[in-house]
């Protein structure tokens, strides 16, 4: 998908548990590497860097029979284990769908309160239910380390990255070019490398920190004051709009997300897409990490929220 003329990654494809979702990248394991250099931090704080996501997103096309039709919103929890070692475990599940709105719910109501549905209104097929599903939980295969910019890296290594925004940035782009990526992509990778920065590498904090001032150089960036997520956390909220005007049929996705400075880690994010100036609901959700940190806790089937 596009941001602008950068390729995003979609929300529901992260869903796929044992996959790694590289999209417009070369091959993690053919990617020539950057070495960093110097004396690693102290060891982890745990055996596992863990973070649970909580994901909505509209379902892209409407459900229901004839006039009385809705949308309905589909959660996902979505939980990684990473071990110092590169390997690292991804669990999901579905809560159940539901209607989006109090509109919604109506024409729900009116269309027989369905807790299971096989086809849109439109009458195509799906599989879509209101209950939730066991879940599931297995190792990434093929990985065997923390991927970054297109570099294959190792704990020691993450632990290394420059801690001051200049040099951060810097690094990114220059591991960046180190693929045959479009000059007018590089920012556009190295902006979402700062962002994965803030919550899914087990980084130092003043690394984190330096992600987080220097997202605020990047083309696009926009910091708009404060806001609560969710779950009534307060952070500072960062936007990311395209830098450059886009083509035609050009998917454009704008994102805002909610940063807490203390920890410098990142709360919740939103993001809308349109194509052509329309919704498009298959990259349109938010989502809310609710836990990022070390853990002992071992990979596990996750939790309802």
């Amino acid at each position: 998908m596009k941001f602008g003329s950068v390729p995003v990654r979609p929300l529901i494809a992260l869903a796929a548990v044992g996959a790694t979702v590289l999209l417009g990248v070369p091959s993690a394991g053919k990617a020539p590497e950057m070495r960093l250099t110097g004396v690693a931090s102290a060891p982890p704080g745990g055996a596992y860097w863990h973070t649970r996501e909580l994901w909505k997103e509209t379902s892209p096309r409407r459900l229901g029979s004839g006039s009385h039709r809705y949308w309905v919103e589909e959660p996902l929890v979505l939980e990684r284990w990473s071990t110092p070692d590169g390997r690292s475990w991804v669990g999901s599940r579905r809560p159940g769908a539901y209607p989006k709105s109090a509109a919604d719910r109506e024409a729900w109501r009116r269309d027989g309160s369905p807790t299971k549905w096989t086809r849109t209104a439109d009458g195509r097929p799906l599989s879509l239910s209101a209950r939730p599903n066991k879940g599931s939980v297995g190792p990434e295969r093929g990985v065997g380390a923390f991927v970054l910019a297109m570099q294959r890296l190792t704990y020691d290594e993450l632990q290394r990255l420059p801690a001051d925004p200049e040099g951060l940035k810097s690094w990114l782009t220059r591991a960046t070019r180190v693929q045959p990526v479009k000059e007018t992509a590089v920012d556009g990778f190295v902006t979402g490398a700062l962002t994965d920065l803030l919550h899914e590498f087990p980084v130092p904090k003043e690394v984190r920190a330096a992600a987080y001032r220097a997202l605020q150089t990047m083309p696009g960036v926009r910091v708009k004051g404060t806001a609560k997520d969710s779950v009534g956390r307060t952070g500072t909220v960062l936007s990311i709009d395209p830098p450059e005007t886009p083509r035609k049929d050009d998917i454009v996705v704008r994102s805002k997300f909610i940063v807490d400075t203390g920890t410098m880690l990142m709360l919740a994010e939103d993001v809308k897409a349109t194509i052509d100036g329309k919704p498009f609901l298959e990259n349109t959700g938010t989502r809310t990490m609710l836990q990022v940190g070390w853990t002992d806790a071992g990979p596990a089937v996750p939790a309802l929220p």
